[in-house]
């Protein structure tokens, strides 16, 4: 009997000694509270963000994951340069288009530069802008093979 009261004292004595040691009892913390990681906004401000930052993008985790307020910034800021990027390509595209509209209906090639065309006549250009070929001399008409306009 007196062994067990022994056992039994020894291992609540040892069970004490643990507790106290890992709670940080005794006066010297063990486990120290360790400082919330935070959120260093590595995205830059002065240039469009690229792949790379995206990929160097490292959040905070918390005691459940990752915090939620961090995660939020970091996609809203991402969210707004698509947007920036998205209403830049269809500025540039509109821009484009009237500008491609503006050559077909003016005729001109908005990348010639001066001195770009070939003094000889024009090979694109359209059969009812020609003028009428030389006449047949037989009927007065035009000559075989070429339209007269009609």
């Amino acid at each position: 009997m007196r062994v067990f009261w022994f056992l039994l004292l020894t291992m609540v004595v040892v069970v004490t000694a643990v507790t106290l040691a890992v709670v940080g009892g005794g006066g010297s913390a063990v486990l120290q509270d360790v400082e919330p990681q935070r959120f260093t906004d590595p995205l830059p401000t002065t240039r469009p963000v690229g792949r790379a930052d995206v990929e160097a993008l490292r959040l905070p985790m918390a005691a459940r994951g990752y915090r939620m307020a961090d995660v939020d910034e970091a996609l809203s800021r991402l969210g707004a340069e698509l947007a920036e990027r998205d209403a830049r390509i269809a500025e540039l595209e509109s821009s484009l288009a009237g500008a491609q509209a503006s050559t077909v209906t003016t005729g001109t090639d908005l990348f010639e530069q001066p001195g770009d065309r070939p003094a000889g006549p024009d090979l694109f250009e359209h059969p009812g802008d020609r003028p009428a070929g030389p006449a047949d001399p037989h009927t007065g008409g035009p000559a075989r093979g070429e339209d007269d306009g009609r």
